[in-house]
C-alpha cells in the first residue's frame, strides 16, 4: 500500500471512528432526555392529566408518582392513571408535511370520565388563539396549531361540547408548597376542596398521542398532563406554567401554546401557600389536590 493510500485509509478511519462517536453521543442523549421525563413525570398531573391526579404533586397532576415529596412535587402527571399498554398511535401525518393531518383518539374508560364523544380526525390548522374565561379573569393562549394540531383539535372539540363550563380548576401549587408554581384544570369530576381524593383523576373518557414536546414548562407555557411515566395518554386536563422554576420537570408534555394575556391574574391567584387549602397527601402522591381557598373555575373556553 502507497502512502497516499495508507493516509486516505486512515483518514477514512477517522472519520467512521467520529460518525460513530456522533451516533453514541446522539443515543445517549436521547436516554438522558427519556429517563429526565419519566423520574419527573412519575408524579401525579399534566408543559402539563388523564387517570390520576394530573398537576403532578408539585407540578400538575394530582396523585404524584410516589417518588419522595420532592420528586412528586415538580412533576405533571395524574394518578389513577388510564392501562399505559394501550398504543395510542401518533399522528399519520407530520404538521411540518404538505400532506393533511390526520389524528387519531383512543376510548378509554378505566378512570372517571365524563364522555361527550371523540373528536373528529381532521383538525382546523387555522386556530390561532385559545381564550379561557374564568371567574377570577380571562386568559388568552396563542397556540402552536401547527406543532400540536391533534391537541388543539381535542381543545376545541371539548370546548364546542360546554366540556369545560363551570369546571372548577382543581389544582394549584405555589413554590413555597410544591416547589413549582401551575395551575392545573381539566378534570369533569373534581370537587376542588382540597379534600376530595380523587380530583384530578377525571377525564373526557378518551386518550391520544404526544406532540410538541420538547418545549422546557417556562412561565406562561400551557401543556397537556398525563399519569407518571406515561406516554400518549393526554386528555381533557391542561396546566398554565406560572414560573420559570418549573422547567425543572424537563419536557415530554404535549406544550400548547403561551400566555399571552392575563399572566398577571394567573400570579395573583395564589401568592404562597397561606392562599391555599393545602393537602399533604397532595405532596407524597397519595391523593387529594391543593387548591385556591378562592375557587378558580372556568365560565367557559373559545377559540379563534
Amino acid at each position: 500500500m502507497s502512502g497516499d493510500d495508507r493516509q486516505n485509509e486512515e483518514d477514512r478511519q477517522r472519520e467512521l471512528a467520529r460518525e460513530h462517536k456522533e451516533r453514541q453521543a446522539k443515543r445517549a442523549a436521547e436516554q438522558s432526555v427519556k429517563s429526565r421525563r419519566n423520574t419527573f413525570i412519575g408524579a401525579a398531573v399534566a408543559v402539563v392529566v388523564v387517570a390520576g391526579g394530573i398537576f403532578a404533586a408539585t407540578t400538575l397532576v394530582n396523585n404524584d408518582s410516589g417518588e419522595a415529596a420532592a420528586q412528586s412535587s415538580a412533576s405533571p402527571s395524574a394518578s389513577a392513571s388510564p392501562s399505559a399498554s394501550a398504543s395510542i398511535p401518533v399522528p399519520s401525518t407530520s404538521p411540518s408535511k404538505a400532506a393533511p393531518v390526520s389524528c387519531t383518539y383512543k376510548r378509554e374508560t378505566s378512570v372517571p370520565n365524563k364522555f361527550v364523544g371523540l373528536p373528529g380526525k381532521k383538525p382546523n390548522m387555522k386556530l390561532k388563539k385559545m381564550t379561557i374565561e374564568l371567574n377570577r379573569g380571562t386568559v388568552v393562549v396563542d397556540l402552536m396549531t401547527d406543532m400540536a394540531p391533534c391537541t388543539v383539535n381535542s381543545l376545541n372539540f371539548l370546548a364546542k361540547k360546554k366540556f369545560y363550563d363551570n369546571m372548577k380548576c382543581h389544582r394549584l401549587v405555589t413554590p413555597d408548597v410544591s416547589g413549582v408554581h401551575m395551575l392545573q384544570c381539566g378534570d369533569p369530576l373534581a370537587k376542588a376542596d382540597g379534600k376530595n381524593p380523587t380530583d384530578g383523576q377525571g377525564t373526557a373518557g378518551y386518550v391520544y398521542a404526544d406532540e410538541n414536546i420538547e418545549i422546557p414548562l417556562g412561565k406562561g407555557v400551557v401543556f397537556m398532563t398525563q399519569p407518571g411515566d406515561a406516554a400518549g395518554q393526554n386528555n381533557s386536563q391542561f396546566a398554565i406554567s406560572l414560573s420559570d422554576e418549573n422547567v425543572q420537570i424537563g419536557d415530554g408534555y404535549s406544550v400548547v401554546g403561551m400566555v399571552s394575556e392575563g399572566m398577571d391574574m394567573l400570579l395573583g391567584l395564589a401568592t404562597s401557600g397561606k392562599d391555599l387549602i393545602v393537602n399533604e397527601a397532595d405532596i407524597t402522591g397519595d391523593g387529594g389536590t391543593t387548591v385556591p381557598k378562592n375557587p378558580v373555575i372556568i365560565k367557559r373556553i373559545t377559540f379563534s
